[in-house]
């Protein structure tokens, strides 16, 4: 029986695009809004742009947004965490198999997988096993290739980043299922390397402003495009692609090296069949009603019919092993997490400390200011959020956290 749509059509003034949003009981502030008016106004968005329940405010485009554009790509609207995505995998372990004592696995996930960003969060040396998977990869060969046609990406963090976490809202957790099994979970993209890249072309993008006849309003900057046909639209996707790869590769080898640890600290184990890498934040061409577009996905999952996916809440709420219905109204595309409801300036100023410790209080992780702004309380009510896409997918597997690494 087919799954009646469950979203509303929120107008763009001034332009015969729609916005379709997937929206009802959560917020959605009027920046974001505007933002996605903005977007929806440009000649080559369209047929319509979908809008996740997790939706805020981004820098360009909208988080929470799905872009179909025609012959055209905008570097903003993927961001600079080019690539950035999610993991898991259930093993055979159970809740009795973890230690009373969590904290210790804390620390030796955190020593085994360098955290944080600059160069605390690098590595000083590969592990073997890293190193002859970036090396089969071929991820070296492509990015010189890129590199020799733009000499502005100047970069040596490849080797020093793949399997490592970064900062902000990336995490490693551990969790468990509704039957107690443990999962392992990872957040994490294509770190420095995906970031220059980025932040490069969007910049590029904007150069190319000042020698386009536009014959309509480009209301943001950040908006900026590349046309099919222009090399630097070739140029890009290339780019783009790579940043994409390595993201997926870093997932990976993240994921390898907390098992390993898991293996030294934890009775033998084994893994479940059931696992998934998934992208959130990325652009790739795909047909849909017939027509082939660039579909970019800021902040927002595939979710093809049967098509496994991620929906992460926060640090202290539930998170979510979900399989696509294959909306075509959403472009077959769910939320990618619960959304921040403030911003990580607004989070530091009115989350304390004790609310935070509270909120987490179930869970091995830091309870420090310095993660205050990623405290439950910055976020939307994942169960509002889950509640707005039921239309979207299906949950497969709710899962509880019991120890979170934050960066």
């Amino acid at each position: 029986m087919e799954t009646q749509s469950q979203y509303e059509l929120l107008h763009a003034e001034g332009s015969a695009t729609p916005i379709k949003g997937w929206v009802r009981g959560v917020p959605l502030e009027d920046q974001a809004h505007r933002q996605l008016q903005n977007i929806a106004a440009l000649p080559f968005v369209g047929p319509w742009v979908a809008v996740m329940p997790d939706v805020h405010l981004g820098k360009g485009a909208t988080v929470g947004s799905v872009v179909p554009t025609r012959g055209a790509i905008i570097p903003a609207a993927v961001g600079v965490d080019i690539g950035c995505g999610m993991a898991a995998v259930r093993t055979t372990l159970s809740a009795k198999d973890l230690p009373d004592n969590l904290a210790q696995l804390r620390s030796s996930i955190e020593r085994g997988v360098p955290v944080g960003n600059g160069r605390g969060g690098d590595h000083h040396r590969m592990p073997a096993s890293v190193e002859t998977r970036l090396g089969a990869s071929g991820l070296y060969e492509r990015l010189e290739a890129i590199k020799a046609k733009h000499r502005r990406i100047r970069t040596d963090k490849l080797d020093k980043q793949l399997g490592t976490l970064g900062g902000g809202n990336h995490f490693i957790e551990i969790c468990l299922d509704e039957t107690d099994a443990v999962w392992v979970m990872l957040h994490s993209g294509s770190r420095g390397t995906g970031n220059l890249i980025g932040t490069y072309f969007i910049e590029l993008a904007r150069e190319q402003l000042a020698h386009r006849v536009l014959g309509f309003h480009l209301p943001d900057k950040d908006l900026a495009f590349f046309m099919e046909g222009e090399p630097l639209f070739d140029d890009y996707v290339e780019a783009v692609s790579w940043a994409q790869d390595y993201a997926r590769h870093n997932r990976e080898a993240m994921m390898a090296r907390v098992l390993d640890d898991m293996r030294h600290r934890l009775p033998k184990f084994q893994l479940d069949k059931l696992a998934v890498n998934c992208h959130h934040n990325y652009v790739q061409r795909e047909t849909h009603g017939g027509e082939s577009l660039l579909v970019t996905r800021k902040g927002a999952v595939s979710a093809r019919e049967g098509e496994l996916g991620i929906i992460p809440g926060s640090m202290g709420t539930r998170s979510y092993i979900v399989r696509g219905k294959g909306n075509p109204e959403s472009f077959h595309s769910c939320s990618h997490g619960a959304g921040r409801v403030m911003s990580r300036t607004a989070a530091r100023q009115s989350i304390t400390l004790s609310q935070h410790r509270e909120a987490t209080a179930h869970v091995e992780c830091r309870k420090d200011a310095g993660v205050i702004d990623e405290s439950p309380a910055a976020y939307k009510s994942i169960d509002a959020v889950m509640a707005a896409q039921t239309d979207l997918v299906e949950v497969v597997h709710t899962l509880r956290q019991v120890l979170c690494v934050k960066g």
